[in-house]
């Protein structure tokens, strides 16, 4: 799938430098940082159901201890 991605001047200045530092391109720089978001916010969403799991199953031993 094609897309456009708007940059401020800034932001492509900083991407342009760092992938001439890393002998990159702008293109796999951007593509690296969506996988590592994608990997980053699964974890988290995988974190946040495992505990509402756990509160639900502990709930009513917790609401005896109070």
């Amino acid at each position: 799938m094609a897309m456009n991605l708007r940059l401020r001047d800034d932001q492509q200045e900083a991407l342009k430098r760092r992938a001439e530092e890393e002998g990159r391109s702008m293109h796999a720089i951007v593509l690296q940082a969506v996988d590592d978001y994608l990997a980053r916010t699964a974890h988290q969403v995988a974190i946040q159901q495992t505990a509402r799991e756990q509160a639900a199953k502990w709930r009513e031993l917790m609401e005896r201890l109070k």
